[in-house]
């Protein structure tokens, strides 16, 4: 008996993994410049997202922030482009990764995640830099980088994840 089939039955027979979707009513959408898929260069894009404007008090106090954690659906990724593996790493010829193990789109439900600085605020308008969205991506959750709880300063990562150095061959 597998270890999934002793807990079904702990748990009454009941699937452990709901099978019905989740839904989610988006709190904004991003603004930005940016129309097409880039795989680097975000660092410098600045970007407005555009909150509904019930949800404008929700923003107060978080100016004194100067990072916040972006939660958005990547809603252009087909459903077909979704994979559970994808070629990445350092080396020449990258061999085939659990997507989970990366920070690919490509991901079985197209969520994305993304911590970013804080330029300014005004009313229902959060302009942030840094974000990897795309003009008109819905924004889910927007929450507070605390890095006492956000930061892991002895965080490991495998060989195949570190950055190569310039002129590193």
């Amino acid at each position: 008996m597998s270890l999934l089939e002793r807990l079904r039955t702990l748990f009454g027979g009941a699937p452990l993994i709901p099978r019905e979707p989740v839904a989610y009513r988006p709190i904004g959408v991003v603004r930005n410049r940016v129309r097409d898929f880039r795989s680097e260069g975000w660092e410098d894009v600045r970007s407005d997202i555009l909150l509904r404007e019930d949800l404008a008090p929700a923003l107060d106090a978080l100016e004194g922030f100067s990072h916040v954690i972006v939660v958005f659906d990547l809603n252009r990724v087909p459903e077909a482009e979704r994979r559970l593996t994808v070629a990445i790493g350092n080396e020449d010829s990258p061999p085939q990764r659990g997507v989970l193990a990366t920070r690919s789109q490509l991901r079985p439900n197209a969520i994305g995640v993304s911590v970013v600085s804080v330029l300014h605020r005004r009313k229902a308008v959060l302009r942030v830099r840094g974000l990897d969205a795309l003009d008109g991506t819905p924004v889910l959750d927007i929450k507070p980088y605390l890095p006492a709880y956000d930061a892991v300063p002895d965080a490991k990562l495998p060989d195949w994840a570190q950055f190569r150095q310039e002129g590193q061959t």
